[in-house]
């Protein structure tokens, strides 16, 4: 029994130091790697770059009261279609005191003058009815007259301006009245009925009633890096995709290349404009971010392969051409490459339709 037990603890180790053996063999092993393979396509490839930035009227007309004041009544709001001429907002004139009294005087002054006047055109009047005056000297008289009383007309006119900002002669053209100049889209009123406004001086810009532009003419309006400024022109075609309207595409005209850099985030970067051709049917809004797609480069119906199939070399490329099934044997070949949009590239010599090449990848155990 003894004896038994021995042998067969023996045979037990022998087993684990054979089977030991053969699993590190095994593993000592060289491993054939098998690699995926792909066929050349002929296809187009397109090389663009992207450009960010906004959608924007060609023209924002900013609209400034002619006269100081507060803001006594608002007829329209943002998003309003509104016509050339007419009234945005009504602004009560704020007269200053120094020259309301001076126009009150001018006019009491006027009165005064026409009083007088009037007198001495009716002693002339009896003097000429009697013979004692010339035509000529009655005619000056009346002139006179005349004269004083558009005098008068005019600074009550200039009275009233001050006073209520509107003259009586001419109501229709009145400065308190708050004019678009433009026809249009009214994108904004940043003001209230009782803010004070200003009009536009040497000393400031004046106080914005509203702001209209014309919304069937937009721009894009972006910056393109220095390395690719060099590679677009005017006239080339750009798409845009907004992004509020991701399902649509809109075609625009490169329009605008800044000839000055200006530096952003340590890089030189020159502004663009590119105008959209027809975004009729759509309501595009002022302010939309929107990326641009420029094509740099193209190849059309050319050979293309994945670009992770090429190996550089200094300034050469290559591929590996499969020779042999089983095992995998592949033969190294120079190629001529093009067009690259980042995933594929074109190969203008070395390389035809049948052929079968190396992938990237290898192909799982």
């Amino acid at each position: 029994m003894k004896k038994f037990f021995k042998w067969g603890l023996l045979f037990l180790v022998a087993l684990i130091f054979i089977g030991t053996f053969v699993f590190l063999y095994q593993k000592s092993r060289k491993k054939e790697t098998s690699y995926q393979t792909v066929s050349p396509e002929v296809t187009d490839l397109y090389k663009s770059t992207i450009v960010t930035g906004k959608i924007e009227p060609r023209d924002e007309v900013l609209i400034k009261p002619q006269i100081n004041g507060i803001i006594a009544e608002i007829y329209k709001k943002a998003g309003e279609q509104i016509r050339k001429d007419e009234v945005i907002a009504k602004v009560k004139v704020i007269p200053e005191m120094s020259s309301l009294n001076s126009a009150e005087s001018s006019v009491r002054m006027a009165e005064i003058n026409l009083r007088q006047t009037e007198k001495d055109y009716q002693r002339m009047k009896n003097l000429y009815e009697q013979k004692l005056v010339s035509e000529e000297e009655f005619d000056k008289a009346r002139v006179t007259l005349e004269q004083n009383r558009e005098e008068l007309r005019n600074r009550e006119d200039a009275l009233n301006i001050i006073r209520e900002g509107i003259s009586k002669s001419n109501a229709s053209f009145s400065t308190t009245l708050v004019r678009s100049t433009i026809d249009g889209l009214i994108l904004d009123i940043p003001v209230k009925v009782g803010n004070s406004v200003i009009m536009s001086n040497t000393m400031n810009d004046g106080t914005t009633i509203a702001s209209v532009a014309n919304m069937h003419d937009l721009l894009f309006k972006g910056k393109i890096d220095e390395t690719e400024v060099g590679k677009i022109h005017e006239g080339m075609p750009v798409t845009l995709t907004i992004g509020a309207l991701q399902d649509q595409k809109f075609q625009a005209v490169l329009e605008y290349i800044s000839p000055k850099a200006v530096e952003t985030n340590g890089t030189n970067q020159f502004e663009i404009e590119a105008a959209l051709r027809d975004s009729s049917g759509t309501r595009i809004r002022s302010g939309y971010s929107a990326n641009a797609e420029i094509i740099l480069d193209q190849a059309l119906q050319i050979i293309a392969i994945p670009e992770g199939c090429i190996e550089f070399n200094g300034d050469s490329t290559f591929v590996y051409i499969l020779k042999q099934e089983v095992p995998q044997q592949f033969e190294r070949r120079q190629v001529i490459t093009g067009v690259s949009d980042g995933i594929k590239i074109e190969v203008k010599s070395g390389l035809n339709k049948n052929d079968r090449i190396r992938g990237n990848m290898q192909m799982p155990e």
